[in-house]
């Protein structure tokens, strides 16, 4: 097996690819986002997950390197983490009892071969209507800060999920179907 890497801190892609039973290291990427902003949302998510695997490709040898960035879109605008509880109160409300877009960059980069692979998916998330005293109370858990769009899928966030349309892991923030088919490219079978 080909060594990999996940270029990425984040404790949900990690457990996602541990679930795959693949064997990786984590090497996270110290890239400056800032730099990217004005790109739109599909743009923005590919060039930080290539920016983040080559980053990355300069600290490892031999390797694969799966990197992936997400944002949550509603109204063409990019939800970013809130910076505060008031902030994510104001996500919350303004995503509540509507749709709104979750789109993940993946990208997969052999640094034995220099061939980087870079693809987008999106899943639609439909969100119940929320009173603003649920806002506040899930708010005051915490959960909502440091998440894109205030809310987590996984954790008490679901509650408010009333369907999505797409992937799920798309939603976790590395859309499985798609990796599966990028490392295959690779000569890398999850199964």
């Amino acid at each position: 097996m080909k060594n990999l890497v996940l270029a990425s801190s984040s404790s949900r892609r990690k457990e996602i690819l541990e679930k795959l039973n693949l064997k990786f290291k984590v090497v996270p990427s110290n890239i400056d986002e800032s730099s990217y902003k004005d790109l739109s949302p599909e743009k923005l998510v590919q060039k930080l997950s290539s920016s983040k695997a080559r980053e990355v490709s300069k600290l490892v040898e031999d390797t694969i390197i799966i990197a992936a960035d997400t944002v949550v879109v509603n109204n063409d605008k990019i939800l970013e983490k809130p910076e505060d509880e008031e902030e994510a109160v104001e996500m919350l409300k303004e995503l509540s009892g509507d749709k709104h877009t979750v789109m993940t960059g993946l990208t997969v980069y052999s640094t034995l071969e220099e061939k980087e692979m870079t693809d987008i998916a999106k899943t639609q998330v439909y969100l119940s209507d929320i009173s603003e005293a649920k806002i506040k109370k899930y708010v005051d858990t915490g959960e909502p800060l440091g998440k894109a769009g205030s809310y987590a899928i996984q954790g008490l966030g679901s509650v408010f999920v009333e369907k999505i349309e797409g992937s799920y892991f798309t939603v976790m923030g590395l859309p499985i179907h798609k990796l599966a088919e990028k490392l295959n490219d690779f000569s890398i079978n999850i199964i």
